[in-house]
């Protein structure tokens, strides 16, 4: 079973990490953007970009699923953060 974190805001918009396991369309009309980059570096590791949400570069990460985990992780929190505009 998956568990997928949406935060319903004050003025109705609802955010998430992005998941094949729903149907967002059932929610309405979807906005879906990149929140970030996983891109692998010149010395073979991995970052994982949060620059388009505000957010920090993490890494650098031997595996790239490492930093798949670290950008999911953070996102979630950034999400659940009242201020995060989403």
């Amino acid at each position: 079973m998956t568990t997928i974190q949406l935060i319903v805001k004050p003025d109705g918009k609802i955010v998430g990490v992005y998941s094949d396991t729903i149907d967002y369309r059932t929610l309405g009309k979807p906005s879906v953007r990149r929140a970030s980059y996983v891109e692998p570096t010149n010395d073979a590791l991995w970052t994982a970009d949060l620059a388009p949400v505000g957010g920090p570069r993490l890494g650098p990460f031997e595996r790239r699923d490492e930093a798949v985990a670290k950008e999911i992780e953070l996102l979630e929190r950034m999400i659940g953060d009242p201020d995060f505009a989403g």
